[in-house]
């Protein structure tokens, strides 16, 4: 998507966005993680920024909320539906600063946040999206 457009992606222009580059993702991710639900927020909220040690609302592009595969097994019965949140204004943000293609942008949040649904290290996550 160009910056050069009149108006911001909007949340539902987002959540294409990030529906589309998660399409995109190597199949071997995709596979474990089709019951995560997709959401796009303008930001974290108050409590979300606390528990991440964030002082501005703007460091975080995303967050997977829910139970890693690495611990299902010994939690149980989830309460919740697991779900991958992007913040459409940090990462609007993070676009408008990097230059990168959106669709890049959101493919990065979206596997960094995948890795972290299984419990991957940074290197893992670096390693797959180099691959996709």
């Amino acid at each position: 998507m160009d910056k050069r457009e009149t108006l911001a992606p909007t949340l539902d222009c987002l959540l294409s966005v990030g529906e589309a580059a998660y399409r995109e993702i190597p199949e071997e991710l995709r596979r474990f993680v089709a019951s995560v639900a997709i959401r796009v927020q303008e930001f974290p909220d108050d409590e979300t920024l606390a528990e991440m040690g964030c002082e501005s609302p703007f460091e975080l592009l995303g967050l997977y909320r829910g139970i890693g595969l690495d611990r299902q097994e010994s939690a149980g019965t989830p309460e919740d539906v697991d779900m991958i949140f992007l913040y459409r204004r940090p990462i609007l943000d993070y676009w408008c600063e990097t230059g990168e293609p959106l669709e890049r942008v959101v493919r990065h949040v979206l596997i960094h946040e995948i890795g972290h649904h299984f419990g991957l290290s940074d290197d893992e996550m670096a390693a797959i999206e180099a691959a996709a």
